[in-house]
């Protein structure tokens, strides 16, 4: 077994790198902290006292002999008992409501200060999160982030107001107790505390291991939560492919892990108990043995023994809850490490040192020898260079995987070129701040994610602070306004998730009404008219239009039919441009985009044969 050494190390670094982690939040509630650190000094102050009443009773009243001259009180050995019984038994009861009044001020105190620490921590990480770059978000699973969000940050308040408080509490009087033990008969105070380090030894021994199950825990907790949000965000594709019984199978395994590992830190805690309730008991009974004697010598009066005996129940019954406080601190801290990885974790995007606030774009776009690869080392864009004048319209076409939405994603900054240069206006995107630069672009994706609000909000996102007029504007440009106003509660109409109530044109047309009220001068569209019907498409259709008109366009499409009209078509395949210029041009040159426009004419105007009859 490693030595109590080796495993303070191992069990002290991970409070010090959460202490050093929310230290900023910490300092914020000083005044708070300051108060609930001072009721507690005076609770300890009063559980001192606790026993006191009680030994002068003894030795100045029941046997007034028998005090020790060392603490010979002239007031308390000339008052008539009757006085003396009086004044003792009410100093009992103010020190139990001094004690009580002080928890109750420290407790409250360090609640409302937990409180606020915790919410800076959970509105910290919930920022950080929506910051961290998309590779980040891709690798990483929702569930889990999750769980660090709510669970997580539950445990860590849950730790510092009902286990933290009380173990500094308990801590506080054990080392104030041995002080006063030791002043009034230093033997008897080394008696009391001859078993102190077994119980040391075997606490932190045992704490680690609970720390050990804890992450284990944690780490099938959010395997769970991972496991629920897929299956219930995809619960169509679940049922659609009969999944249920091995999605089942998966949540039931890991959940049955969580709860062994929950009972193996009940069975830690449990047994650390017991241990601490034999050592105190073989402690008192030490004590007894030693005191009586020395009582019958006359080196210690009854009282003294009273105080010593009070003192080990009192100091060393912190001890059978040690256990109990550490588990959960243990577990705490396992929960405050998982949210300080998320935390440690730094964007790959994010503003350069320097960078300042976009001017107002006139919509001139350069790739200058882009290449850019994703974490799997896959090379997705090739040394790609173009150029787009200001209200031009492009359309990026080829085979899907070709890098074409990678592309826009570099010119939006969700990620950075391997190497290469994308400016706008002449101007490297990197010097200006995210915020800045993504404003000036709208974007209308092939599916237009809807936010569980009203369909008002929903359009405001694009711009926010518009007011109702620019939204009811936005949503007529859209071809919304119409069906928004036939809905029960009109632009008050909340949204269900993803906004799964509404057709998929109606959900296209809310998108462009909100990238519309932005008036941006870039517009990116990523295959908005994909899955309609004919109906839906030509009002989608119209709406982009007139979303488009004097802005720069760029247009991510697999129907060659709509890139025709534009200004210039990209043909990009396997990463690099392979073909650059107008319809005509292209068609004229008869090579990859050629093809693939007749072979979708082809396909567009022939009649499919119908299937031959079976015969039996």
């Amino acid at each position: 077994m490693a030595s109590s050494s080796q495993k303070s190390t191992q069990y002290f670094p991970g409070l010090r790198k959460v202490i050093r982690q929310f230290w900023p939040q910490v300092y914020q509630e000083k005044t708070l902290l300051s108060v609930a650190i001072v009721g507690l000094v005076i609770e300890v102050f009063a559980r001192l006292l606790s026993p006191w009443p009680l030994k002068l009773i003894f030795d100045y009243v029941l046997l007034p002999n028998a005090h020790n001259a060392d603490l010979d009180i002239p007031f308390l050995r000339d008052a008539a008992p009757g006085v003396l019984i009086l004044i003792l038994t009410l100093s009992i009861i103010g020190v139990a409501a001094l004690s009580a009044m002080s928890a109750y001020i420290s407790l409250v105190s360090l609640s409302i200060a937990a409180s606020r620490i915790i919410s800076d921590i959970r509105s910290q990480l919930y920022g950080h999160l929506q910051r961290l770059s998309l590779a980040f978000h891709y690798q990483a699973k929702s569930g889990d982030l999750l769980t660090r969000i709510t669970s997580d940050i539950d445990r860590l308040r849950d730790v510092i107001v009902n286990h933290a408080l009380p173990l500094l509490i308990n801590l506080f009087t054990l080392v104030s107790m041995v002080g006063v033990m030791f002043w009034m008969d230093w033997e008897l105070a080394l008696i009391a505390l001859a078993v102190l380090p077994i119980f040391m030894v075997s606490s932190l021994s045992i704490t680690q291991r609970i720390r050990t199950v804890a992450q284990r825990q944690r780490r099938r907790e959010s395997a769970m939560a991972a496991t629920a949000a897929e299956s219930i965000g995809a619960i169509k594709v679940v049922q659609a492919l009969s999944l249920e019984g091995v999605l089942e199978q998966m949540f039931t395994h890991d959940n049955r892990k969580s709860q062994e590992e929950s009972a193996r830190t009940q069975q830690f805690s449990a047994g650390l108990k017991r241990t601490a309730e034999i050592l105190v008991a073989v402690a008192t009974a030490l004590v007894l043995w030693r005191g009586v004697y020395l009582v019958q010598l006359g080196k210690a009066s009854p009282g003294d023994l009273i105080v010593f005996i009070t003192y080990l129940k009192t100091a060393f019954k912190p001890t059978r809850e040690l256990a109990k406080q550490m588990a959960k601190i243990s577990r705490g801290i396992v929960s405050a490490e998982r949210i300080i990885d998320v935390l440690n974790v730094e964007p790959e995007v994010r503003n350069t040192k320097g960078a300042i606030s976009a001017p107002s774009f006139h919509g001139a776009i350069q790739f200058e020898n882009v290449s850019f690869a994703y974490h799997d080392h896959q090379t997705t864009l090739q040394n790609l260079s173009f150029e787009v004048k200001p209200g031009q319209r492009v359309a990026l076409v080829g085979p899907s995987g070709s890098g074409k939405s990678t592309l826009v994603s570099l010119l939006l900054r969700l990620y950075d070129p391997d190497s290469g240069c994308i400016s706008i206006d002449g101007q490297d995107l990197r010097q200006y701040r995210l915020d800045s630069l993504r404003n000036q672009m709208s974007i209308v994706l092939q599916d237009s994610i809807l936010f569980g609000t009203s369909i008002r909000d929903n359009i405001a996102y694009g711009a926010l602070g518009a007011t109702d007029a620019e939204v009811k504007r936005a949503a007529k440009l859209a071809n919304a306004h119409e069906f928004i106003m036939a809905l029960p509660d009109g632009y008050k109409t909340l949204m269900s998730e993803r906004g799964v109530t509404l057709s998929g044109g109606q959900r296209q047309r809310i998108a462009i009404a909100r990238a519309a009220i932005r008036k941006a001068p870039i517009v990116i569209l990523d295959e908005p008219t994909v899955g309609l019907d004919n109906k839906s498409e030509q009002a989608v259709i119209q709406a982009l239009k007139r979303l488009t008109r004097d802005s720069t366009t760029l247009l991510i499409t697999h129907d060659l039919s709509v890139s025709k009209d534009f200004d210039q078509i990209l043909y990009i395949e396997a990463g690099q441009l392979l073909e650059q210029g107008t319809h005509e041009e292209l068609m004229q040159r008869g090579q990859h985009y050629a093809a693939l426009y007749q072979l979708q004419s082809a396909v567009c105007t022939n009649h499919v044969p119908p299937l031959p009859t079976l015969t039996p």
